[in-house]
């Protein structure tokens, strides 16, 4: 059923594709009434785009605490888990500053912004983005929940994880007396996977919804339009995934082939979505029939989606460049190497901000005199570049789960179940023998 549904995505897409262009071709005229028709058009459509995402975000929390209590219970001790982390967290900063210096170079050396000559806006002018400067005060106590009901409401994997931790560690601790607890916990992550089945049949009409919505709205011309700043990002993601898939090969040799295999479901999915986050369940599925223990995707895929997003991460550099290169902005070598090392903190403090890297972008262009309204000239094809980065995120924690695995030597032999009907959940192998 999963390669079926891999189809039906794809099929989806195209048809989503050809519809918007119909919708745009038939109802643009160029004058403002068309384009507000065309918005309610693309409104109409966007609802059901919407309920998935939701229906996504409803199951992320509960799946993410399941998950990930579960996995540390079985992992036995609390050294395993801070080795984990720490080998986690080592590779999510190698793989930020790879993607963010990737973006510097294909941006400096492709140049997609030369030649537009932009006039420089007034001072005054704004992006229309709420930005707001890194605070590691603000962070660090971001970290911890004031309550777990208001994290799992509100999405926040990063204070979730923190809080299915101390579980976890307490579980652990307190021994066979919460033996009854843990089995309690594995059957949520078995109900919640059962869940995620019934969610993910209906990805292909999202997928549809979201593409007719964008295409109808935008039009195909948008796309010929920055088409040069489009297809330098898509190069530098197609690089990157085969310098993230050239790391994968190098730790687990031709097995590798069979990792990209596994998580293509996903991968097409968080792309035609534009949301990392509706891959999240696929992923951890995908994994596990890879042979990653659950108890280390559980605990690497939700820091992963805080710390480690590899395909916006480039974009970080690449648009704050490319917006610079429009103005006629010079930037020297040192400013560009400040504004690397300023991306990477200030992007680990923004988990859970809507829209993040656009965020980011905007605080960062203040910084180094670079007009904030610029911004707004790559909002309008900022849905496309989003599905692509988001695609990218799914293979770059997919590779750090492996990696993570792979040095603690609990990598299993690959598992692939027939799965005869939509709703199996995923096989989840026991735990190995605590050492």
């Amino acid at each position: 059923m999963a390669k079926r549904l891999t189809w039906y995505i794809l099929a989806a897409l195209i048809l989503g594709l050809v519809t918007g262009w119909i919708i745009n071709a038939q109802v643009d005229n160029g004058t403002p009434e068309a384009a507000a028709r065309l918005k309610d058009i693309a409104g109409y459509f966007g609802i059901i785009t919407t309920l998935f995402l939701r229906l996504i975000k409803m199951i992320i929390a509960p799946l993410v605490f399941a998950t990930l209590v579960a996995g540390i219970a079985h992992m036995g001790d609390t050294a395993a888990l801070g080795r984990v982390g720490l080998r986690s967290l080592a590779w999510f900063i190698t793989a930020s500053l790879l993607s963010l210096t990737l973006g510097l170079i294909l941006v400096n050396t492709l140049q997609p912004g030369v030649g537009l000559d932009l006039p420089i806006p007034p001072a005054t002018a704004a992006s229309g983005l709420e930005t707001k400067a890194f605070n590691l005060k603000d962070f660090i106590t971001h970290l911890v929940p004031a309550s777990m009901i208001q994290a799992m409401a509100e999405n926040e994997i990063l204070q979730i994880v923190v809080f299915s931790v101390f579980i976890g560690v307490a579980i652990t601790a307190v021994g066979e007396k919460a033996a009854p607890l843990v089995r309690g916990v594995e059957a949520l992550v078995q109900v919640m996977l059962q869940v995620t089945g019934y969610v993910m049949a209906l990805a292909p009409i999202a997928v549809f919804a979201a593409v007719t919505a964008s295409i109808a709205e935008q039009g195909p011309s948008i796309i010929a339009t920055f088409g040069k700043f489009i297809g330098s990002f898509y190069l530098g993601l197609f690089l990157l995934w085969v310098m993230l898939i050239g790391i994968a090969f190098a730790a687990v040799g031709q097995r590798a082939r069979h990792l990209v295999r596994h998580i293509r479901d996903p991968l097409i999915l968080a792309f035609s979505t534009a949301s990392s986050e509706a891959a999240y369940p696929r992923t951890l599925e995908a994994l596990d029939r890879f042979g990653v223990p659950p108890r280390i995707a559980s605990f690497v895929l939700p820091l992963g989606y805080s710390f480690n997003l590899d395909g916006s991460m480039m974009y970080m550099t690449f648009a704050t460049i490319f917006i610079a290169q429009a103005y006629g902005i010079d930037l020297s070598l040192g400013q560009e190497i400040t504004m690397l090392l300023v991306l990477m903190v200030t992007s680990k403090g923004i988990a859970g901000v809507p829209r993040a890297s656009l965020v980011v972008i905007a605080a960062t262009l203040s910084l180094f005199k670079i007009p904030e309204a610029g911004l707004l000239l790559i909002l309008a094809v900022d849905h496309f570049l989003d599905m692509g980065r988001s695609a990218t995120n799914v293979v770059g924690n997919a590779v750090a789960s492996v990696l993570v695995a792979k040095w603690e030597g609990t990598l299993h032999e690959e598992f692939s179940p027939v799965i005869e009907h939509p709703h199996a959940p995923a096989h989840v192998p026991p735990p190995p023998p605590t050492v």
